[in-house]
């Protein structure tokens, strides 16, 4: 199959597949008498592992570990792709309490505003602008040194 088709049936970009293919990711097609790329269905069955993998938000070299890792029965090799996933379990975790402290500063930041904007100014930009000049706001504590920055 042609570039184009393999990029229809995976979901993956063609110039992602150029990619793959200079990185070592995905071997290099065989090439037709005209030149073309001929793919074939090991390539696509790669492709489609990277793609997951990569939808795992795994790194291209961790991708490249697994991969080396498919037809590995090393205890010590396996271990590793254990190992692999945990980190990025841990990651994940990390991002998500970071994105639920984030959402408590934006509820935080919401309940400044009374809805009702003709009569008052807006108290979510009142937040904003006070934490520009280093003050306390409602989403954040000032860090010390930012209100001596700014004080100078």
């Amino acid at each position: 199959m042609r570039i184009g088709e393999l990029s229809k049936s995976t979901g993956v970009d063609i110039e992602t597949i150029r990619f793959y293919e200079k990185s070592g990711l995905l071997p290099p097609p065989a090439r037709s008498e005209n030149g073309y790329r001929d793919y074939a269905h090991p390539h696509l069955e790669r492709l489609a592992f990277i793609r997951h993998c990569r939808a795992l938000d795994m790194s291209l070299a961790d991708v490249s570990l697994l991969l080396g890792s498919l037809e590995s029965r090393d205890p010590e090799v396996l271990g590793r792709v254990d190992g692999l996933v945990a980190s990025q379990l841990g990651k994940v975790r990390a991002r998500l309490q970071s994105m639920r402290a984030l959402e408590a500063q934006l509820v935080a930041l919401q309940t400044r505003c009374d809805a009702d904007h003709g009569a008052h100014a807006c108290g979510i930009l009142q937040e904003l602008v006070s934490a520009a000049h280093g003050e306390a706001c409602a989403c954040h504590e000032t860090p010390p040194g930012l209100r001596a920055s700014l004080q100078d």
